[in-house]
């Protein structure tokens, strides 16, 4: 459902947001975010080394994510941009083994499946210039969500008698303080403007995009293991994909082959995602 929501996202971000900073869309998207689950916020069940470490993991998770992530357009085209992101994957189950000191060979596999899916669809033409610069932009982004998916899994994992909506706002609210703190220092506020149309997309973006979906896409985390969650970093790729060929009129100029490769990234991914969550090989 989160990998439905993002792909029409995709589609979203690149016709109605063209030219509005970036860092202030990334703050006021997760401030909203942070607003629809602030009614539901229980500090007194979590105490305070939880909330420091609650905020940190959303600093991490979605603050970085998104400045590392938005910074990388100034570098490299947005088709590099997803390729760049096709990564994450690998990352999750890097982190994960990483954290139980162990190495799982049929996570890795899946999650190497997953990206060749994802490289099948996306992989284009490679430009010069400032491309090892937004390689490594995109892969901090990568590992900042990784990471934040990770910790929060098993911090839930340990603490199964709260709510997850009972704490989502402190991750939320941790991302509303990193974007802001860059949001102070690369936004242009002299020049900064956002149309009415704009300011609907931005809502929707974060009450619906970040807000529910984050939310769901991290209670998601806690209720699969690590091999599923990271194919599943890459099955927004072919959603997105056909939202955007077929809702936002991208059809007329789709190339030869394109659809076969879409097909074939697809058939990767989601084999990835039913090896992991059935092969009785995998353990949790």
């Amino acid at each position: 459902m989160v990998s439905l929501i993002w792909a029409f996202s995709f589609g979203l971000i690149g016709n109605s947001l063209t030219g509005v900073d970036p860092y202030i869309v990334a703050t006021i998207r997760l401030g909203c975010a942070s607003v629809l689950f602030l009614p539901f916020l229980h500090l007194k069940l979590i105490g305070t080394n939880n909330c420091i470490r609650l905020l940190l993991y959303g600093a991490i998770q979605f603050g970085l994510m998104y400045s590392f992530y938005m910074q990388a357009f100034q570098y490299i085209p947005s088709h590099i941009v997803a390729i760049f992101s096709i990564l994450t994957p690998v990352y999750v189950v890097l982190i994960h083994d990483l954290r139980k000191r162990k190495f799982s060979k049929y996570y890795l596999f899946v999650a190497l499946l997953s990206v060749l899916g994802a490289g099948c669809i996306k992989i284009k033409s490679i430009p010069s210039g400032d491309i090892w610069i937004g390689f490594f932009l995109m892969q901090a982004a990568g590992i900042a969500f990784a990471f934040g998916q990770v910790a929060y899994r098993d911090w839930k994992q340990k603490n199964t008698q709260i709510k997850d909506r009972e704490i989502f706002s402190l991750l939320s609210i941790g991302g509303v303080l990193c974007t802001t703190c860059f949001s102070l220092i690369f936004t242009n506020w002299s020049s900064l403007e956002i149309n009415p149309e704009q300011w609907k997309s931005i809502f929707y973006l974060g009450f619906v995009a970040s807000g529910l979906g984050f939310f769901l896409w991290n209670k998601g985390a806690t209720l699969s293991n690590p091999g599923t969650l990271a194919a599943f970093n890459n099955a927004v790729v072919p959603l997105a994909t056909i939202c955007s060929l077929f809702l936002f009129g991208e059809i007329k100029s789709i190339e030869d082959g394109a659809l076969l490769k879409l097909a074939t990234g697809a058939i990767f991914i989601f084999g990835a995602v039913m090896i992991a969550q059935f092969s009785s090989k995998v353990k949790n």
